[in-house]
């Protein structure tokens, strides 16, 4: 078979299944499937700390003073708070109790409350006080402690009255920092990731359904497996980048409806090597989706019934989370054998370089990054081919179809 033929089989067979998988209803709800996995979290996030919030506004501290201390007690608390603890997620509110005569048994009586939650009561002599607090809550009884020391102070030095005021200006970064070099290495990383579980993971429903319905026999006779491989390979990798590129618009329109405060913060979250970033990550992209997805199709194809295919695509799946867990650990490290042993590894480069690109800004290791790369998805897919028609003929194949007949 010459290779003009070959190509034009191969191609055949990828505008098949490319068009097989774009033209339907069902791939315009797997475009909108990052809104109901991303969308599903802040939901839950928000309802777990709705939760967090109703218990947070039952939560007290109290103080047992009056007069002038308890003046200056609750003039401390609400300066130290300041803008960063007001309100729900800060320190519980400071309840202010003028004194009983027996103090100590009016601080234990206020535990048993039904319709507050005490954390921690302070009472007593400011230079000597007495905190009573439930175990969880000992950072809450330093506060008081420490609140107790600045109201003596206080009151030893004239009064609460703040005795500086600071001038606040903002001061906006020549680059990025490493704090945000790192939150976009992570960002990087589990984009890469979700991206090639997401979109990879067709290559096992594709497989299970042509198994089902005799369709991958049917291909084989007309056409080599290795041509069938291929095209489906390229047929894969062509709905993903449909799939990139119109998660690309979007966002693309989405940034510029953002507010100003979140634009300047998601700004602040910036790569190492600047502008060639998406080009490195489109490139880390290409590569380990064709690595993986070679893996995916070649496992497909030893499976006999769709149940065996999905049992093939367990251990696979549970291989790249560990390659990603290890990968984000050693990004972590940089300089260390576990970075080393990420960037090398072929499973893991791809995450381990990507976020290299966020934190680090020499091009050079990238581009021996790429050629090593490229080198294991052509083992691979000459490796995936062979073992898929092996898997699908069950048998060592001819290699032609005229001595298949």
């Amino acid at each position: 078979m010459s290779l003009s033929r070959g190509i034009k089989q191969t191609m055949t067979i990828a505008r098949r299944d490319f068009t097989a998988t774009v033209y339907t209803p069902a791939f315009l709800i797997f475009l909108l499937v990052p809104i109901l996995m991303f969308g599903m979290g802040p939901l839950i996030g928000m309802g777990a700390s709705d939760m967090v919030r109703n218990s947070q506004t039952k939560q007290r501290l109290v103080v047992i003073a009056a007069g002038e201390e308890a003046t200056t007690i609750r003039a401390l608390d609400q300066y130290g708070r300041g803008p960063t603890q007001s309100g729900n997620g800060g320190l519980p509110t400071l309840r202010i109790d003028a004194p009983q005569a027996d103090v100590a048994a009016q601080a234990r009586a206020l535990f048993k409350a039904k319709d507050i939650e005490v954390r921690a009561v302070a009472f007593g002599p400011l230079d000597h006080p007495t905190i009573f607090f439930v175990p969880e809550a000992r950072g809450l009884a330093t506060y008081l402690s420490q609140l107790a020391e600045q109201s003596l102070r206080a009151e030893r030095s004239g009064g609460p009255a703040p005795l500086s005021h600071a001038t606040l200006t903002p001061v906006t970064p020549e680059k990025a920092s490493a704090t945000g070099q790192s939150q976009a290495a992570f960002f990087a990383t589990l984009t890469l990731f979700v991206l090639n579980m997401m979109l990879s993971g067709q290559a096992v429903g594709t497989m299970a359904e042509e198994r089902g319905n005799k369709v991958i026999e049917i291909l084989a006779a007309a056409v080599p497996l290795e041509s069938v491989f291929l095209g489906k390979l390229i047929a894969m990798f062509g709905s993903a980048v449909l799939f990139l590129l119109f998660w690309a618009v979007v966002l693309g329109n989405v940034a510029k409806l953002m507010p100003p405060a979140m634009a300047t913060a998601l700004a602040a979250i910036a790569p190492a090597v600047g502008p060639a970033f998406p080009w490195l990550f489109l490139a880390y992209f290409t590569l380990s989706y064709m690595l993986l997805g070679a893996v995916f199709l070649t496992a497909g194809a030893q499976a006999a019934t769709p149940r065996e295919i999905q049992m093939f695509s367990l251990p696979i799946t549970i291989f790249m989370v560990l390659m990603f867990g290890f990968s984000l650990s050693a990004a972590g490290r940089p300089g260390s054998w576990q970075q080393i042993a990420s960037e090398i590894f072929p499973f893991s480069s791809p995450f381990a370089m990507v976020a290299r690109a966020a934190s680090s800004p020499e091009l050079l290791p990238h581009l021996l990054a790429i050629g090593w790369q490229l080198l294991w998805v052509a083992i691979t897919i000459t490796l995936g081919a062979r073992w898929f028609r092996r898997g699908v003929l069950q048998s060592g194949s001819p290699r032609s179809g005229r001595k298949r007949r």
